[in-house]
């Protein structure tokens, strides 16, 4: 029997995003440009030749830009540590052979590292769609199980296109043989 066509295996991404690696680097270089010109403002000369502090006092402006280099530096550890954990990676695997929906995503370090939802595929209902448009757009994919109990699907951060999501809630639905909602 061909097992190519009975199991279907979605890699969700998590923190490891193009965004996230943007923001980790523009918060560890400003953060740091931040607090050497703080630094230097207190010990009365540059630390750093092209980061020039001879024009700032540090008592008010020095220890603000201590205090914002030392936040962005925490942020920006922050998202590195998440990058490098990969919390929200992980997959979403329907295996037909097994019969058996499984979800998978890695947290953060600790006891519950590893998240994993297992349920039977029996229990599926119907893939549902969910479409929110505005300021904060929302385009979500939900697997509905009996119970109405809803499980996202989806990565957040970047909303997918109408196209793209279209697509995936479709083929999911067909490959599930369930009926797709929402739309």
């Amino acid at each position: 029997m061909d097992t190519t066509n009975l199991v279907r295996r979605d890699i969700v991404i998590g923190s490891r995003r193009v965004s996230n690696y943007w923001w980790a680097s523009v918060l560890l270089l400003g953060g740091s440009s931040f607090l050497v010109v703080g630094l230097s403002s207190r010990l009365g000369f540059d630390l750093v030749p092209f980061l020039p502090a001879g024009d700032i006092i540090f008592i008010p402006q020095g220890l603000v830009m201590c205090f914002y280099g030392l936040v962005g530096l925490v942020v920006s550890t922050y998202l590195w540590l998440t990058i490098l954990w990969s919390v929200g990676g992980g997959y979403n695997e329907f295996n037909k052979q097994e019969g058996v929906m499984r979800i998978f995503r890695w947290g953060f370090p600790g006891r519950d590292r590893r998240i994993q939802l297992t349920c039977p595929l029996q229990d599926i209902e119907a893939i549902r769609v969910e479409l929110q448009e505005g300021m904060n757009p929302r385009r979500t994919i939900y697997v509905r199980l009996k119970g109405k109990r809803e499980v996202p699907l989806t990565r957040i951060g970047q909303p997918l296109t109408l196209a793209e999501i279209e697509k995936q809630a479709a083929e999911l639905a067909g490959f599930l043989q369930v009926s797709l909602e929402g739309f």
